[in-house]
């Protein structure tokens, strides 16, 4: 497919969001929110397949060769990870 039918979001680990309710709500948002890896090798990705299905997809990517490795449903990521339904 054309990259232009994507939108990247950014990190995948954003599908982990922390719990707002929890004790140390504040802290780990912070972190969510703010500390990212910079990984060179492998990373896993959020894209939005705009111009196609409007799927959301976690593509793993390595970020030296921009390979892409893998390409998963983010839905059946989060279902997998116990985020969702």
């Amino acid at each position: 497919r054309d990259a232009a039918e994507f939108t990247y979001l950014g990190d995948a680990s954003l599908i982990n969001r922390p719990d707002g309710m929890a004790e140390n709500a504040l802290p780990a948002f912070i972190d969510y929110g703010y500390l990212r890896d910079n990984v060179a090798g492998n990373h896993r990705e959020l894209w939005f397949h705009e111009q196609g299905d409007r799927s959301w997809l976690v593509v793993t990517r390595h970020t030296l060769t921009h390979e892409i490795v893998k390409v998963e449903l983010a839905a059946d990521v989060a279902r997998k990870e116990g985020r969702s339904k």
